[in-house]
């Protein structure tokens, strides 16, 4: 551990961790064995990062969100409170996952990936979150709408915003996405 760091007396920190300067890990955050966490990262109370993992620069895993195993985020990703993610999860840089969105395994996300959450604008309060299925992968700049979910084995194309479900094994692109092909 490096100077300048927070450790909560409260959370369980593994074996092997390596925990750059200025990071925060708050009460009752769990970090597994083998885990890196870069500069600046925050895991906020209540969270479990599994192990080895490694969570970037700048970025941030709210409250009661739960890592898997195996994952990499670069910098500036935002993982909101209660968010669930399985197993070999990667993001890019830039990508932010809206509070309780749940990924599954191996799901791959590029630069800028956006899962948004407020379906009305003027009810910021009222929140909608799909999900993303199992080995499924984004582009950069990719945006999901509120609410959409995307099944298992999808593809979805940079600078695409998807409007409404994407089904398994399906290859979508545009704005508004469309589908293009089968995987």
């Amino acid at each position: 551990m490096h100077g300048y760091s927070y450790v909560s007396p409260k959370a369980s920190i593994g074996n092997n961790v390596k925990i750059g300067h200025f990071v925060v890990i708050e009460d009752d955050a769990t970090i597994g064995d083998d885990v890196v966490l870069e500069e600046f990262a925050l895991i906020q109370s209540g969270a479990s990062v599994g192990k080895g993992t490694k969570v970037g620069t700048y970025t941030k895993i709210g409250k009661n969100a739960t890592v898997g195993e195996n994952c990499s985020f670069t910098s500036y990703c935002e993982i909101r409170d209660k968010c669930v993610l399985g197993d070999g999860v990667s993001m890019g840089s830039r990508c932010t996952l809206s509070a309780g969105t749940r990924v599954g395994d191996f799901v791959i996300m590029k630069y800028g990936f956006v899962v948004t959450d407020t379906p009305v604008l003027l009810q910021n309060t009222v929140k909608n979150v799909g999900g993303l299925g199992s080995h499924s992968r984004f582009g950069a700049n990719v945006t999901i709408m509120p609410g959409v979910s995307i099944g298992e084995n999808s593809e979805v194309g940079a600078c695409s915003q998807v409007r409404c479900d994407v089904p398994a094994g399906q290859v979508w692109y545009g704005s508004p996405a469309t589908f293009f092909r089968p995987v």
